[in-house]
């Protein structure tokens, strides 16, 4: 049997073609499933705060709170980190290595702030929960001031699966 050669390269293109489209959807499909990830690897959150939306990188390890937002030199307007631990305790942050001025937010489980303090950039000075939390929401210094969010407000979000 002779076979044209201009058939059997339109036949290796039209192959070619279709396994490429079919990788895609499955890397599409795959990706559909997986939240958001910063540069550093962790997870971004939607948080909702009055209303006054945010995405937030959720630091839940030992390493990733540890390191927060430390040697950044910028965050987005509407972005921010959410420190989540596995219990309430009395929090305590400070701004060693932290470039960047910020405000926290203390949360409590039922997503209710009870505190909000100014953080300046460079400065061991602690700021600590009045009580025990388990949620801290570092953003730009004067965004919670900006949108009159203050103690006694609520922040919603849903932490990923892996970090409950």
């Amino acid at each position: 049997m002779d076979t044209n050669p201009e058939v059997v390269e339109l036949i290796k293109r039209a192959l070619l073609w279709a396994g490429g489209a079919i990788l895609v959807a499955v890397i599409v499909t795959l990706l559909a499933g997986c939240p958001s990830r910063s540069p550093a690897g962790m997870a971004i959150i939607k948080v909702d705060i009055e209303g006054h939306p945010l995405k937030a990188e959720v630091a839940a390890t030992t390493e990733q709170r540890t390191r927060g937002l430390m040697y950044r030199r910028e965050l987005g307007r509407n972005a921010g980190m959410l420190f989540a631990y596995e219990n309430p305790s009395a929090l305590s942050f400070w701004m060693k290595n932290t470039f960047i001025p910020l405000s926290i937010a203390f949360i409590a489980d039922d997503g209710s702030i009870v505190h909000i303090t100014d953080m300046a950039p460079q400065t061991l000075a602690p700021h600590r929960s009045p009580k025990p939390v388990r949620y801290a929401l570092e953003v730009n210094r004067g965004w919670f001031e900006d949108r009159n969010i203050s103690a006694g407000d609520r922040a919603e979000f849903t932490l990923p699966d892996k970090i409950r």
